[in-house]
């Protein structure tokens, strides 16, 4: 959520007068602690490798600054990729550097500390500086950095993240007398979920909610994609900068060697996996299969309950001599044009995209396709390096709804009415990967309508109104399917903004 830091003022004020929360909690709140769970490319990540960088006066050492270091990034950008990109189908490091994330608050305050740079990449900075001038102490806020790189499954391998999250649950406790609050900002978001469910199969089931009630008094999901994000097809097929001075093509070249890219993806409300827990076995050529299955819903719905179809593109309808194979096997496909030989344009709802459908019928077309899809549905041994997909992830397939966590008080902070993007047209742009397709246009929705890139009203099902800039109103407003018949909603203007740029802050209670 962009600019929503101000929101978190909300927060607090709440806290002030938290004897309003459920649960009964019967300490001392000020024994509560605030433990912090950031979203995607928001926490810093260091080198920690030696990096001889040619034609370049900076070089990478152990400890120094990866994500983000501007300076290195516009005088040593190959260098700087290799220390960011991954491989794409193990989630290993580039054998000439390797990158972790950081630690403490300073990991998640600026991104790129700096006279200039600092206000410019500041995430948590403000809000922590509000806490301290409103009296909170300094081991009541506590940070949980991770590797936002990474699937939720290769955090546990690679770092044991949720162990160490667990850990930290339980040191708060023992330090301050108390439960924690967590605040999750956008994948953060998709990171707590998955601990709920790892936490699952570490603690027995009757000590389960005993131990959520113990360690967590409430949970603020902030701007959190709860059915995915479209801005992630953008950055999957065209890319997306964040603002970086490099080129879009290098954009997706490096996001698409992250396990983490297609956690946000769209995915459709009426399909789940079976709730079945097993237990990670560390046998290598054990699988685990999920049945994905849509209920009636997804069959009678047009677009997976969202506002349009997410994906619409333009592919050739001639593959060399031989008809592209993938057309006749995608539903509901435009074929008008297959004769002449003009380019087919296929559509694509939320489903099809996180099932791996698009990928699958791009994949004559497009090199990161397969691998791609590789990280959705399949299951690999590479040089005795395990690596679950999503749909085969034995603690839970994220691409499905998330039902209401057994936690006791839960608020959603999300930003509204602000021009959001909703789906989009793409075409080949003749050049080669990584810039090998362009957006042709962008649908919009805008306080409950739903507009083309040129303003033309387009017709679909838009929401009641619009998201925060970033994720759709249909995707922030899930959770107001967790909280029953009564559900207090309240909307506030965000300060700093212009009437014609007003965004406003929804808290669901």
């Amino acid at each position: 959520m962009r600019g929503g830091h101000v929101g978190f003022v909300v927060i607090f004020i709440l806290l002030a007068t938290a004897g309003n929360l459920s649960g009964e909690f019967a300490g001392d709140y000020s024994k509560l602690s605030g433990i912090i769970i950031p979203g995607f490319a928001s926490t810093q990540l260091r080198a920690w490798s030696i990096l001889d960088c040619p034609y370049s006066p900076l070089d990478f050492n152990p400890l120094d600054l990866v994500w983000l270091d501007t300076t290195k990034l516009l005088s040593a950008v190959n260098c700087w990729l290799k220390c960011m990109m991954l491989d794409p189908y193990n989630q290993t490091d580039h054998n000439e550097c390797k990158s972790r994330p950081d630690s403490g608050l300073s990991a998640i305050t600026e991104l790129d500390p700096g006279y200039i740079t600092g206000p410019l990449s500041s995430v948590w900075k403000e809000w922590i500086k509000w806490c301290i001038e409103f009296g909170i102490e300094a081991n009541a806020i506590i940070a949980v950095p991770y590797d936002w790189r990474l699937s939720p499954s290769k955090l546990e391998e690679r770092d044991l993240y949720f162990h160490k999250l667990k850990l930290t649950f339980e040191t708060a406790l023992k330090l301050r007398g108390g439960p924690s609050i967590v605040f999750a900002h956008s994948l953060g978001n998709n990171v707590f979920r998955y601990f709920l469910e790892w936490l699952k199969l570490e603690i027995a089931p009757k000590e389960y909610g005993r131990w959520l009630d113990d360690h967590i008094h409430a949970y603020f999901a902030v701007g959190a994609p709860l059915l995915g994000a479209i801005e992630t097809v953008k950055a999957t097929l065209s890319g997306s900068t964040f603002g970086l001075p490099v080129s879009e093509g290098t954009a997706r070249l490096m996001f698409n060697t992250f396990g983490s890219s297609i956690w946000m993806l769209p995915f459709s409300k009426y399909c789940t996996t079976d709730n079945v827990y097993r237990r990670y076995f560390s046998g290598g050529n054990r699988k685990y299969h999920h049945a994905y299955h849509c209920d009636e819903h997804e069959l009678k719905s047009k677009y997976s309950g969202w506002p349009t179809n997410i994906i619409n593109i333009e592919v050739p309808s001639n593959r060399g001599n031989e008809v592209y194979p993938s057309v006749v096997e995608t539903p509901q496909t435009n074929l008008s044009g297959k004769e002449c030989g003009f380019p087919t344009q296929l559509s694509f709802s939320a489903r099809e995209v996180s099932d791996g459908t698009f990928f699958k019928a791009i994949k004559n077309y497009d090199p990161d396709s397969e691998r791609l899809f590789h990280l959705l549905k399949n299951y690999t041994m590479f040089c005795h390096l395990k690596f679950r997909s999503y749909h085969d992830d034995p603690i839970l397939n994220p691409l499905t709804p998330w039902e209401r966590p057994p936690l006791k008080n839960i608020f959603c902070i999300y930003g509204v009415d602000s021009k959001t993007e909703v789906g989009y047209y793409f075409a080949p742009s003749g050049k080669p990967y990584p810039d090998n397709w362009i957006i042709t246009d962008v649908i919009y929705e805008i306080e409950g309508s739903l507009y083309s890139r040129s303003g033309n009203l387009v017709e679909g099902n838009p929401g009641a109104t619009s998201g925060d800039e970033t994720v759709p109103y249909h995707s922030l407003s899930w959770c107001k399917n967790w909280l029953g018949p009564k559900v207090n909603i309240t909307r506030t203007p965000q300060v700093g903004r212009s009437e014609s740029e007003k965004l406003y802050l929804t808290l669901c209670l």
